[in-house]
């Protein structure tokens, strides 16, 4: 077998059974491997301990598939794996409350660079990894095998794909139908998503448990929903009683969507207003009007992609915070997000420490949320845990 053998003291990583090998830990490759073409992963002493998908272009060299260098990484192997991802959804009580889940979380699940979104009776799978893509249709296979879903709809456009090597790729890799309005459902409420064209893989299934506290925390209260993409937390906020909700979004489309999900379900739609804008912007116009809340939520889009960009992101989400603790009433509630994985949650809490004290406002952490529960973060793999939350109260 094609074999990677790692520098005298750079095993330390992989002996914790962290899937990621970098560039920098490779002493030499013994073979030529293809990329995406799996590789015997050996220590400078020359102890087997990996299988892993070989990358030539990318920073991160490897990644692993197995612990266990006696596995043999072939079809049978991704049918096991992908199997025993499905079944573990299947015991979550989320699949009680909707049929829209996670069934693959990369390198969490054992599949690095392999993500897959169920929404009803479609899959939407991405394709990440050159390893992913190596195995691509036997991928495919075992999903369609495993979830007896016919349609997979195919979203390996993320950028990460050119640091891997590969072009993008959209479009159905199984079965044809109608999915720019998959209909899901959760927690009672309706929702449309536009697996073709939205963001990610249309729908952020991280938020759900996120958007059911909203929905507890709305009753009476005015809203602004910031980033409110295809309106999420905005109908989970009118189906909890909330006075009016004003949802905020720079993408037409995205709230066009937004809009048919309001009118999906049995809410007073006279009740939410959407806006168009900036949200940086508009929140500006809003401080100028006088305008306060008693619960805003800030759900903004990935600022820090990489860990190079965290010092513009850090700044990005001072901004808005600060704004957005300004509109605060006292006795206000705030639920401030960042899916970024360059920014820890010390780092977030931090920032929005340093917001409340220039927005000159007390104020307190009260909760915290993260990733639903089909977002496992495997305890050697700290990265997959990128979605971090607070709940601030304004006193």
């Amino acid at each position: 077998m094609k074999t990677l053998h790692l520098k005298a003291g750079r095993d330390k990583s992989v002996k914790r059974r962290h899937p990621w090998i970098f560039s920098g830990a490779v002493e030499r490759v013994d073979g030529n491997p293809d990329s995406g073409e799996t590789v015997l992963v050996k220590s400078a002493e020359g102890g087997m301990l990996a299988l892993a998908a070989y990358s030539p272009q990318s920073q991160i060299r490897a990644r692993v598939w197995s612990f266990d260098p006696g596995v043999s990484i072939k079809k049978n192997f991704f049918e096991e794996v992908i199997r025993k991802s499905v079944q573990l959804r299947a015991t979550l009580p989320a699949a009680r409350n909707t049929n829209a889940l996670r069934l693959v979380h990369g390198e969490s699940d054992g599949l690095p660079g392999l993500v897959v979104d169920r929404y009803d009776d479609v899959l939407v799978a991405q394709f990440l990894s050159a390893g992913a893509e190596h195995w691509r249709e036997a991928i495919l296979d075992a999903l369609a095998a495993a979830t007896g879903c016919e349609a997979i709809y195919e979203r390996s456009d993320a950028e990460v794909r050119t640091l891997e090597g590969l072009e993008p790729r959209v479009g159905f890799a199984r079965g044809n139908r109608e999915a720019t309005r998959c209909p899901i459902i959760e927690h009672g409420l309706n929702f449309r998503v536009d697996v073709e064209a939205g963001q990610k893989t249309g729908f952020f299934l991280d938020q759900r448990e996120n958007r059911q506290r909203v929905r507890a925390l709305a009753e009476g209260r005015d809203v602004l929903d910031a980033f409110c993409y295809t309106g999420g937390f905005s109908v989970a906020a009118l189906a909890g009683g909330a006075k009016h909700v004003t949802a905020v979004e720079s993408s037409a489309p995205a709230l066009e969507v937004a809009r048919e999900n309001a009118n999906a379900n049995a809410v007073d739609v006279s009740r939410i207003s959407f806006e168009q804008a900036d949200v940086f912007a508009y929140q500006r116009l809003l401080r100028d009007r006088g305008k306060g809340f008693g619960l805003i939520v800030l759900d903004p889009p990935k600022f820090a992609p990489t860990a190079a960009l965290v010092k513009n992101a850090a700044r990005a989400y001072k901004d808005i915070n600060l704004l957005a603790l300004k509109l605060l009433e006292p006795g206000g509630l705030l639920a401030t997000f960042s899916c970024s994985g360059g920014v820890s949650a010390e780092l977030f809490q931090s920032i929005v420490a340093g917001a409340a004290a220039d927005a000159g406002v007390d104020a307190k952490i009260i909760e915290r949320f993260g990733a639903a529960a089909d977002h496992p973060v495997a305890l050697s793999f700290p990265e997959g845990d990128y979605l971090k939350g607070l709940l601030v109260l304004r006193t």
